[in-house]
């Protein structure tokens, strides 16, 4: 597993897989870019945050700050043009998480297995993310921030280590690699300390969008400088990751058709699930070591409280990804009977806000199995009691790997059939290093 991972992974990473094999042992996530930054303090990145726009830690002032940004319009750049470019490097950024040195935060991060809470480290890269594109778009003569920075999308996030110990600091390190008109790549990466080496554990893609003060309209980010050959590879990557995001778009099975080899993989799933004794399309039998995708769920419901609101008042969007992280995993677990490692996230769109007071309903399910790999689907979505109105917020996609091999899963309907070829494609992305169509 870790060959295949490590093969997969360092064609998505080339920089990252050349240094980490250097002879030196070092990781570095990017040429020459750690002179002169000092770590910040993982407990900081949100206070900056606030800082940077100006937000209240009192959920009681939120209408008279979110009054006072909206007079910041006047600060938006009319065009890119007008804004200075900045260099990759001008957006690293380095965090540190003490887990061994302090270890009076550690249980926060821990779990029942003493392993470090991977919903966690999803809240911690989203904060990272939004933090390292306010960095790239400063303005030293501005006191506050006029655009509002919120996470469109988690590309991909592959794993280099099944588990990530409670007990030893943790490094993210992190720059924008990328920058359109209006959103920007950033690429982040997890090191953890162990005998004196900071060693990789994961690697994110994370794309952000700059909005205005309200956040009703695109904003202007700062054009981005290329300096070196492997930086211009880097910025390559970014243009291919949003080339593949359209035409995976165009290709999704809530628009196209399924290929023709996705219709005969549903077909033959069809065809060994019908009962030989009535030769009936109606009779349905259940394959040997296999379960019902409908019998292959699990749902929640979270009250969102202001506790879990963003620097813009809505809900956290690492808050989002950890709960539904959290139900994936649950549902993994109980279908297999054992214990869930994850191995690859991917394609987390955020379509929609969600608002404080909001009702919010979360189903998982079991849509793909191959071996010992279980692929989760998690989807969420927001229920206003008065209207009696859901409208879907986001849909989450989580590979895991389990130490056995597990049941079959096998849809029943169309609608599964679509999950199941869904699932399979986000199986096989994350399989071979990229994100699904």
């Amino acid at each position: 597993m870790l060959s295949r991972r490590w093969f997969s992974l360092s064609k998505s990473f080339p920089i990252l897989a050349r240094m980490v094999t250097s002879t030196t042992g070092e990781f570095q996530a990017s040429p020459n870019m750690e002179d002169g930054h000092l770590p910040i303090h993982v407990n900081n990145v949100r206070e900056k945050l606030r800082e940077i726009v100006g937000a209240s830690t009192n959920w009681r002032d939120h209408v008279q700050a979110m009054n006072e940004r909206k007079a910041l319009h006047t600060l938006l750049a009319k065009s890119q043009a007008d804004l200075p470019p900045r260099k990759m490097r001008d957006s690293y950024i380095e965090v540190i998480l003490p887990l061994g040195s302090q270890p009076e935060i550690r249980e926060k991060y821990l779990n029942v297995h003493n392993s470090v809470r991977f919903g966690r480290i999803l809240e911690d890269l989203d904060s990272l993310g939004v933090l390292i594109c306010y960095t790239h778009t400063k303005h030293e003569a501005v006191q506050r921030s006029p655009l509002s920075i919120v996470t469109a999308l988690v590309d991909k996030i592959g794993l280099w280590k099944h588990e990530i110990h409670p007990d030893c600091d943790i490094k993210f390190v992190g720059n924008v690699s990328w920058v359109g008109r209006t959103s920007m790549e950033v690429k982040m990466h997890m090191l953890q300390l162990h005998e004196g080496v900071y060693s990789p554990v994961l690697d994110a893609t994370f794309v952000m969008v700059a909005r205005d003060p309200e956040n009703k309209r695109p904003a202007f980010v700062n054009p981005l400088i290329i300096e070196s050959p492997e930086e211009k590879k880097i910025f390559k990557e970014g243009e291919m990751n949003k080339i593949r995001r359209i035409d995976s778009s165009r290709a999704s099975l809530l628009k196209m058709a399924p290929t023709a080899e996705e219709r005969n993989i549903v077909h033959n799933l069809f065809l060994n699930t019908l009962d030989t004794r009535t030769m009936s399309f109606r009779s349905r039998m259940l394959p040997p070591n296999s379960v019902w995708m409908q019998d292959a769920a699990l749902k929640g419901l979270e009250i969102c409280h202001p506790q879990e609101r963003n620097i813009f008042n809505r809900i956290f969007g690492g808050f989002l990804m950890r709960k539904a992280y959290e139900l994936g995993w649950a549902c993994a677990y109980s279908y297999a009977n054992s214990r869930p490692y994850v191995v690859a996230v991917d394609d987390i769109m955020f379509q929609k806000p969600v608002e404080i007071g909001s009702l919010l309903l979360l189903s998982s399910r079991v849509c793909y199995t191959e071996k010992n790999y279980i692929q989760a689907r998690v989807h969420s979505e927001v229920y206003d009691p008065n209207t009696r109105v859901h409208q879907t917020t986001n849909v989450f996609h989580f590979t895991f790997m389990l130490e056995k091999e597990v049941p079959d899963i096998v849809p029943k309907t169309y609608g599964e059939s679509m999950l199941y070829l869904d699932g399979k494609r986000h199986f096989d992305a994350a399989m071979n290093g990229n994100t699904a169509p």
